[in-house]
């Protein structure tokens, strides 16, 4: 017996596989905190209790999965949410995840191209991505936009509002991404009250400001070729960690887009990727990218260890 299909990812970007129920097993449960539209009847589905999403660390108990099967269109809760791992709740308790869910608000699909908010805006919530991706951007005094970061499901965008109070730059999706709004005031009360939520805020903000030296010493210490292969080692690890294929995956992002992150012209980023096949480092089809040597990649990237495929 077939489950007839199992879809999870955004509207620019649908994957489908066929599952054999018999086998018991869901593959990459995680991926199913993405669809909260998927509709299944948990008892024609058997499922294994605690099911691994590649990254042994994340287990999903099985009242967990019927809950999420069953939910069928309705929001998913930080407690079923598989990104939780990389989000505010991890390390909180039940007590304390309920009085945090209470305070998000789920907002509907953000289409491409559409601001999350602009600079000079007040700020008023910070936003966990649930899925797609949303790119952070100023705008030089020439006019130019200049982005600063691609940020991924599990991210949170707009910590860099909280010392002036208000938006310095632009969060745009780059796909259809799907978010949860975290009024910033209610928040920051809760942190005052729970020990476990301001280390973890101090958590993923100390992430993000070692993100941020890690783009300095990539700017000024590596050359264009070394710049594209951290860029692609990077998301290749930020893939993995959400039980994502960390070996194939599709860039979500322009040719234009990276070339302006990583200070390269666009011309300059065609002419690596195909410098990259040429060596059989990656394969390159338009924007599907497959490492085939990651220890290749790693190397040239600065990293002395390649993750396993």
């Amino acid at each position: 017996m077939i489950l007839d299909w199992l879809i999870f990812g955004s509207r620019d970007q649908i994957i489908r596989k066929k599952i054999p129920l018999k086998i018991g097993y869901f593959n990459n449960l995680a991926l199913l905190a993405y669809i909260p539209h998927l509709s299944i009847l948990a008892k024609d589905v058997k499922i294994d209790p605690y099911q691994y999403c590649q990254s042994e660390s994340i287990m999903i108990p099985e009242k967990r999965i019927i809950r999420r099967i069953q939910s069928g269109g309705c929001a998913i809760h930080c407690q079923d949410c598989s990104i939780s791992q990389l989000c505010i709740p991890f390390t909180l308790n039940e007590h304390e995840l309920d009085q945090l869910d209470n305070i998000i608000e789920r907002k509907k699909p953000i289409q491409k191209g559409q601001a999350l908010f602009k600079a000079g805006d007040e700020l008023k919530s910070l936003y966990a991505i649930r899925s797609g991706t949303i790119k952070s951007y100023t705008i030089t005094e020439q006019g130019d936009e200049q982005i600063t970061g691609f940020h991924l499901a599990g991210d949170l965008v707009g910590f860099d509002a909280i010392g002036g109070l208000e938006h310095p730059s632009f969060a745009q999706a780059l796909e259809t991404s799907m978010v949860c709004e975290i009024p910033f005031e209610t928040l920051d009360d809760l942190s005052g009250k729970m020990p476990n939520l301001r280390q973890q805020m101090m958590r993923l903000m100390s992430g993000e400001i070692k993100g941020d030296q890690d783009m300095i010493l990539l700017l000024s210490k590596k050359n264009a070729e070394e710049r594209l292969a951290a860029f692609i080692f990077n998301l290749s690890r930020r893939f993995a960690e959400r039980c994502f294929s960390q070996r194939e995956f599709r860039l979500t992002m322009t040719r234009g887009d990276i070339g302006n992150y990583l200070g390269l012209t666009v011309e300059t980023i065609s002419r690596l990727l195909g410098r990259f096949q040429k060596s059989e480092m990656l394969s390159v089809k338009g924007k599907y990218i497959t490492i085939e040597n990651h220890a290749m990649l790693s190397q040239l990237a600065g990293h002395s260890v390649a993750v396993t495929a």
